[in-house]
């Protein structure tokens, strides 16, 4: 079993900044990736970003390619998001996830899901 808890998120202005934290509990964070995704309104769960389980790759969405950067510390076992540039079309409810294997940007591909972060970007 993992326990995941998000937390970090707000309301901002766009152009404003936030920074995101999961904090990981209940197996030995640092021999998987992990994720973070989002899902806005009416809309799908989409991916944001991915890291491996030592930080030396991540992957990112084109959409926040260049303005959102993933990082984590794993004697922290926590992994963050730093989210600079938001954009009102950001807002969304950010989940940090597990990842089990195979595709990073898929959903199914992770197996354990915090309960989710609210970001609000104004414009």
């Amino acid at each position: 079993q993992v326990q995941l808890v998000e937390s970090g998120g707000g309301l901002v202005q766009a152009g404003g900044s936030l920074r995101l934290s999961c904090a990981a509990s209940g197996r030995t964070f640092s021999s998987y990736a992990m994720g973070w995704f989002r899902q806005a309104p009416g809309n799908e769960r989409e991916f944001v970003s991915a890291i491996s389980w030592s930080g030396g790759t991540a992957y990112y969405a084109d959409s926040v390619k260049g303005r959102f950067t993933i990082s984590r510390d794993n004697a922290k076992n926590t992994v963050y998001l730093q989210m600079n540039s938001l954009k009102p079309e950001d807002t969304a409810v950010y989940y940090c996830a597990v990842h089990s294997g195979g595709t990073y940007y898929m959903d199914t591909s992770y197996d354990y899901w915090g309960q989710g972060t609210q970001v609000t970007v104004s414009s």
